[in-house]
């Protein structure tokens, strides 16, 4: 484990018993947010986010800060991601938290000219700890891992459709979903990489791809031999702020039938 995967672990560790746990399954009246579209915020988040921005100005002040909540008081912060900085999500899986039910962690990555070049995921109850570097591999609780697939077929799917349209939802399920074995989405990322990498999920399909959402997931997968990439192939960008679709797979050779099937899915709705 690198000293920076130390810190960030000590850090992530801290913000955990300050701000998180001490509220799981003991939100108050008034703690507890709608941001819109049924996108809940509890005060950990907004306590978390300013825990980890201290924390993260200490490691490296020069870097802008990218903050989930930061983001929805003030969508300029969102210019941050052009330039070299911090991306946060202080906790993933809220709609899970705020229900006082499993899974939620915390997301971090580094970025530099819209690319991450580090990424950490916490999970809070577990404290799994994953990181990953770019060119530098994926690890687990400092162990080096290698992704495996399920080995099942056909492979097993979490498809989230929840955030596309009503027509694009029913064709991914009459022409998508028959070619996979669907299991229930985590709402979670910094659970959904994971079971990508350690052979509990072989693809996932994501509409909204924020940055702080999929920054340090689609790295680390990658780092450990999967693939998470644009539908047609492209490489996840952080700064693409505007665009959608994104596929994440335990292997290549998954990663490319469903983005075949995608691909024909949008040429018959062409």
């Amino acid at each position: 484990m690198t000293m920076l995967d130390r810190e960030m672990l000590a850090l992530m560790r801290e913000v955990t018993d300050k701000a998180i746990l001490p509220r799981f399954r003991n939100l108050k009246d008034g703690e507890v947010e709608d941001k819109g579209g049924n996108d809940p915020v509890t005060v950990a988040d907004k306590e978390g986010e300013e825990l980890l921005a201290a924390g993260l100005a200490r490691l490296d002040p020069s870097l802008a800060f990218v903050g989930e909540e930061g983001v929805h008081a003030d969508p300029k912060v969102l210019e941050g991601l052009s330039g070299s900085c911090w991306i946060v999500d202080p906790v993933d899986g809220t709609r899970n938290f705020a229900h006082g039910e499993p899974p939620f962690g915390i997301l971090i990555a580094r970025a530099e000219g819209g690319i991450a070049q580090s990424g950490w995921i916490f999970d809070c109850l577990s404290g799994r700890f994953c990181a990953a570097h770019l060119g530098g591999g994926a690890f687990v609780d400092g162990e080096r891992i290698a992704v495996r697939t399920t080995g099942q077929t056909p492979p097993v799917a979490a498809l989230s459709m929840i955030f596309m349209r009503s027509e694009r939802r029913s064709a991914v399920r009459e022409n998508i979903a028959p070619h996979y074995s669907l299991v229930d989405i985590p709402y979670c990322c910094a659970e959904q990489y994971p079971r990508l990498g350690l052979g509990e999920n072989d693809v996932a399909l994501f509409q909204r791809t924020y940055a702080w959402d999929h920054a340090a997931g689609a790295l680390w997968l990658n780092e450990a031999g999967g693939k998470a990439a644009r539908i047609d192939g492209s490489t996840y960008r952080v700064d693409e702020v505007e665009r959608t679709g994104l596929v994440a797979a335990s292997s290549p050779a998954i990663f490319e039938d469903m983005a075949a099937r995608l691909a024909r899915l949008r040429g018959e709705a062409a």
